[in-house]
């Protein structure tokens, strides 16, 4: 049988076009959800930090604590080690870890965060396991997925809608989910949490600028990424349907009317005392 982390591989990959998407994020526009449960004092893991701007953020808002950021791939950790020591952060450290089996002992941590991890995963509910034993008891496992089926757009688009069904494909062949957000409770429960506050919140693209940005780094992705690869070497779409797919990124990007919400999935939980 394979190992739980043999059983899912990241769709993305780290190209420009997925950096440009990721160094976007902050705790703000993020992890707002969590922001009021935080404390100086606090120790946090970040799980799957990418290029560590979320992790950053996290640092700065418990001076008096620490922050281990983890993901996956040690090659995007010596960017998030650079986004912290740009900002001047010392309370903060980097590893690479697999969230199925984290190295750390139980009651380790007093928040485990996780940022667009679960979509990608083999075992989600295993990865919420794993996350709950590192948990302090009083502690809070804080997650955030998005959900593409409930992603949506003005105007139609065709070529869009062929995007959104390419990429769920491309997704779950590579064993992940990427309707998770709306999973995040059930898994949650299944996983043996009890205190679970549930909740959603949205990134929205309408300006000129956020219009240009969201389809820019989309249509780069759909051609140039590892998503692209893993599209056409999987049998799930052509070149030329790729560049199709990309051309209508950039067409809606350029309608004055053009808005796109991406609904997220959010959970708070609570270990018990």
């Amino acid at each position: 049988m394979p190992k739980a982390q043999e059983t899912a591989v990241y769709t993305h990959g780290h190209h420009e076009s997925v950096l440009r998407s990721h160094t976007w994020r902050t705790a703000a526009n993020s992890a707002a959800y969590l922001l009021g449960s935080l404390k100086p004092h606090m120790k946090i893991l970040d799980i799957g930090c990418g290029p560590g701007t979320i992790t950053a953020d996290l640092a700065a808002l418990v001076p008096d604590g620490h922050v281990t950021g983890v993901d996956h791939a040690p090659e995007i950790l010596e960017q998030a080690r650079a986004t912290a020591q740009g900002r001047g952060l010392t309370n903060i450290d980097f590893a690479v870890a697999d969230v199925h089996a984290l190295d750390y002992p139980d009651a380790t941590f007093c928040v485990v965060h996780a940022h667009q991890v679960l979509q990608h995963v083999g075992d989600p509910v295993q990865a919420l396991r794993e996350m709950l034993r590192v948990t302090r008891p009083g502690g809070y496992v804080a997650v955030r997925d998005s959900d593409y089926a409930a992603m949506t757009w003005y105007p139609a688009s065709p070529g869009m809608d062929d995007w959104l069904d390419l990429y769920r494909r491309v997704a779950r062949a590579n064993g992940g989910e990427p309707d998770a957000g709306r999973r995040l409770k059930s898994w949650a429960l299944a996983a043996g949490f009890t205190d679970i506050t549930a909740t959603s919140a949205t990134w929205t693209f309408s300006t000129p600028e956020e219009r240009a940005w969201w389809s820019g780094l989309w249509a780069d992705r759909t051609l140039a990424s590892a998503y692209a690869e893993r599209a056409t070497q999987g049998g799930h779409a052509t070149v030329d349907g790729l560049r199709a797919v990309s051309e209508a990124w950039r067409k809606w990007g350029r309608r004055e009317d053009g808005w796109f919400s991406v609904l997220h999935g959010e959970i708070l939980c609570r270990k018990a005392v």
